[in-house]
């Protein structure tokens, strides 16, 4: 079992929450935003790549995402992966570029897209507990080892505790705003 470092579970807790905000930057609130086209994998050459390698993604106006596919013999597979990429864009093929407008969410999508970044919220804190539980493990194999004692390890884990709290904030402060940007744009 690896030795307690706090540095190295401030640093996966963090980046639970980081991953989190990522994840939420793509859900769509009704406004155009090239991280909305992030999770979309393309098949091109044989393999799986993601849509920013094959295509420039920009926001012309603010409920327009326009993509401008380099090789256009790709066109075809890069509309394909959005219309199923389940985000409920549908592009326009222009022959050289595909436009993607943004519609109006209606109250149905909303609610949907708030259970989706709610599951997104409940993923991050269950690795920060893991997060902690592995902490918690190791300040326990350092005390059977005679590397701390006791009462070093109980407010280590008081440490361990604080940092999960401060986490599982963000996660529910991020929460919370993207709830927010999605039922009142």
């Amino acid at each position: 079992m690896a030795k307690y470092d706090k540095a190295d579970l401030e640093r996966r807790m963090k980046g639970a929450v980081e991953s989190l905000k990522g994840d939420l930057a793509g859900l769509r609130t009704g406004r155009a935003s090239t991280q909305l086209l992030d999770p979309v994998t393309v098949e091109v050459y044989g393999a799986h790549m993601p849509l920013n390698q094959v295509a420039t993604v920009s926001v012309p106006e603010p409920r327009l995402i326009s993509v401008q596919v380099w090789d256009k013999s790709n066109i075809g597979p890069v509309e394909k992966a959005i219309r199923s990429a389940g985000l409920g864009l549908n592009p326009i093929n222009d022959g050289n570029t595909l436009r993607l407008p943004i519609p109006d969410l209606t109250e149905e999508r909303r609610k949907d897209l708030v259970k989706i970044a709610g599951q997104y919220a409940e993923k991050a804190k269950v690795a920060i507990r893991n997060v902690r539980r592995d902490g918690m493990e190791a300040l326990k194999t350092d005390e059977n080892k005679k590397e701390i004692s006791e009462d070093e390890r109980k407010r280590a884990e008081g440490d361990v505790q604080k940092l999960t709290d401060e986490q599982i904030k963000a996660v529910d402060d991020a929460l919370a705003h993207k709830e927010k940007e999605i039922l009142n744009k």
